[in-house]
């Protein structure tokens, strides 16, 4: 069943053919429209051309995916993690709809967000209670605000259109300007990814046509077109691209050639692609080593910190941005009231090598503030009866209880 279908059977939304727009027209003639000085379009279809950006995109986009999202609840100082049969909430986010897993679901709206830094989810609620999350192209929607009321406009591909009320769209956006759309990533950084394609289609060219550089031929004799167009073509044929690079070309009739200088060291061409890796993981705000990219002089020990670097200052501020959506859509100020909230598991991230976590949990459980079941939990063991409990340093025991004041001071001392 198509969506539209779908949703205008289960919510009853209005669904007509528009008369296409000025912008309809335009998207349809352009499908990148965002051209960069290098001449390139660039969209989120050209922008994965670029390895660069194909690798911070899955970069963010798995860095969401593969951390459990799980469904919460503070209860005093309990913070348990809540079941399906506590609220439907929680089987949602395991398996968000019929067809993707949780995996899947996230690892979608996160490429959506990396590279247009908006995403868009259909929530199918049955009986006022959330059914499921069925994730939307971004360019099949569009954002309508009236003063402050906001709400979604769906068009499939014959044109049709669906409005969708915000209370029935999770919207998950960053960086956002005007509070309502986020800035597309793609777009601010469309000369970066223009000049990449462009120093990348000339790598191509140049070493398809055997690394040779382009010549003239030339005789001093006059040539009409015809003639021209032949030797030309003759030419392309007998001696043009990488496997005909070795052939020994023989001329006649006064024909000379006489190649064009300029190379490839002199435009710098492989400082340039190595600058332009570093500008598009700055547009995408990932860490280079992330894609691949690093400094000669990187040691493994240096290499740890800039992973761990990664998960602080990359995601985090993603894993931030998803969770209080999710509590604010998907949950409402009830639930949040009530205390529930969303959360991103990422303990096992931020965790080192086994020396460095065994030295970490040595402390934390001798110094009392974490048992040893706790510990095991994080290494994926089960636990062991006994080892609930804190243990009590032996310099740090419970002090003395004060002193209670004297109930009647004038009465003498017996």
């Amino acid at each position: 069943m198509k969506f539209l279908d779908r949703a205008g059977g289960w919510l009853g939304f209005e669904r007509k053919a528009a008369a296409p727009s000025t912008e309809d027209i335009l998207r349809s003639i352009y499908v990148d429209p965002y051209r960069s000085r290098s001449g390139i379009a660039i969209g989120w279809r050209t922008a994965l051309q670029v390895t660069t950006a194909l690798a911070c995109s899955r970069s963010i986009a798995n860095g969401l995916a593969q951390v459990p999202f799980r469904l919460h609840r503070r209860e005093g100082k309990s913070r348990a993690e809540v079941s399906a049969k506590d609220h439907p909430l929680a089987k949602v986010l395991r398996r968000p709809n019929e067809w993707q897993s949780s995996f899947e679901f996230r690892q979608t709206i996160g490429l959506h967000l990396a590279l247009t830094n908006n995403a868009f989810v259909f929530v199918n609620k049955v009986r006022g209670e959330i059914a499921e999350l069925l994730p939307l192209e971004p360019g099949n929607v569009t954002v309508r605000r009236d003063g402050w009321n906001i709400r979604y406009e769906l068009r499939d591909d014959k044109g049709a259109v669906s409005q969708i009320p915000a209370s029935s769209m999770w919207h998950l956006r960053n960086l956002a300007w005007d509070s309502v759309m986020g800035l597309e990533a793609v777009k601010l950084a469309r000369e970066a990814l223009g000049l990449a394609l462009a120093t990348e289609e000339h790598g191509a060219r140049f070493f398809g046509d055997g690394a040779k550089p382009p010549g003239v031929l030339s005789t001093e004799g006059k040539l009409e077109q015809p003639q021209i167009e032949a030797i030309r073509d003759a030419w392309k044929s007998a001696y043009g691209g990488l496997a005909n690079s070795q052939k020994v070309a023989v001329l006649q009739g006064g024909l000379k050639f006489q190649p064009i200088t300029g190379d490839n060291d002199s435009a710098q061409f492989l400082e340039t692609r190595r600058m332009q890796i570093e500008e598009t993981c700055r547009a995408f705000g990932v860490m280079p080593i992330m894609v691949g990219h690093a400094d000669k002089t990187a040691t493994y020990a240096s290499a740890e910190q800039m992973f761990l670097a990664h998960v602080v200052f990359t995601m985090s501020p993603w894993y931030a941005a998803v969770e209080q959506s999710a509590d604010l859509a998907l949950l409402g100020e009830d639930a949040v009231d009530e205390g529930y909230y969303t959360k991103f598991a990422t303990q096992g991230l931020l965790r080192g090598d086994a020396k460095t976590r065994s030295e970490f949990y040595r402390g934390a459980v001798f110094a009392g503030w974490m048992t040893r079941n706790e510990v095991r939990a994080l290494e994926e063991m089960d636990p062991l009866d006994g080892l609930d409990e804190p243990l009590t340093p032996t310099n740090m025991g419970v002090g003395a209880d004060p002193a209670k004041p004297d109930p009647d001071p004038a009465k003498p001392k017996t």
